[in-house]
């Protein structure tokens, strides 16, 4: 599905409040331009009135790019420039939260899928969709119409890393609200099994 810029909410900081997540030197370094210098060159290219694909395509096709830089540049020029505001994804908003746990994985993984113990640490209704055993789980989040996708990976010293993604958020409000929630239920979960 192709989305145009203007079907992105426009309610972003100023450009010059955005930071971009990666350092003028590591996009230098991997696509051979500044941020500065992308921005100016995807400026003059009408970047402003093209659609995320079309910017990807041509930072792919005329400038080499690699993919996954693709993706960090459009969608950095993107926020830069107001036609997309920070987590917002084509679908909907998306926030990530990580901790790491010192508990063994199946540990981590069954305070999740055991509801009882769930409970404790979460305090909301969610329903597994799937689940890879001690790897991932897709749940459905009370409110029947977001998503949430939790990793597990083990780490040396027995500890285990969780990630918790909540999909198609409705706006940039909602993905702050659930940033600081899954923060502090993370946390939680980090006081219940360590």
């Amino acid at each position: 599905m192709s989305l145009q810029p203007e079907r992105f909410s426009k309610t972003t900081m100023p450009k010059e409040q955005i930071k971009p997540r990666m350092s003028d030197e590591a996009v230098e370094a991997k696509t051979g331009k500044t941020w500065s210098r992308w921005f100016k060159h995807l400026d003059a290219a009408g970047a402003k009135k093209m659609t995320h694909q079309e910017i990807v395509a041509h930072l792919r096709d005329k400038h080499d790019v690699r993919p996954w830089w693709t993706q960090m540049v459009a969608v950095t020029y993107e926020q830069a420039r107001g036609l997309r505001d920070v987590h917002e994804k084509p679908g909907g908003f998306e926030i990530s939260v990580s901790r790491t746990v010192a508990a063994p994985l199946s540990k981590a993984y069954k305070a999740w899928t055991d509801e009882k113990t769930r409970k404790k640490w979460l305090p909301s209704n969610v329903t597994i969709r799937t689940a890879t055993m001690n790897k991932s789980l897709r749940l459905n989040w009370e409110d029947g119409k977001t998503i949430v996708a939790t990793a597990f990976l083990a780490k040396a010293d027995g500890k285990t890393q969780v990630v918790a993604q909540h999909n198609k958020l409705p706006d940039a409000k909602a993905a702050a609200r659930m940033k600081k929630f899954w923060a502090e239920a993370l946390d939680g979960l980090k006081e219940l099994i360590e």
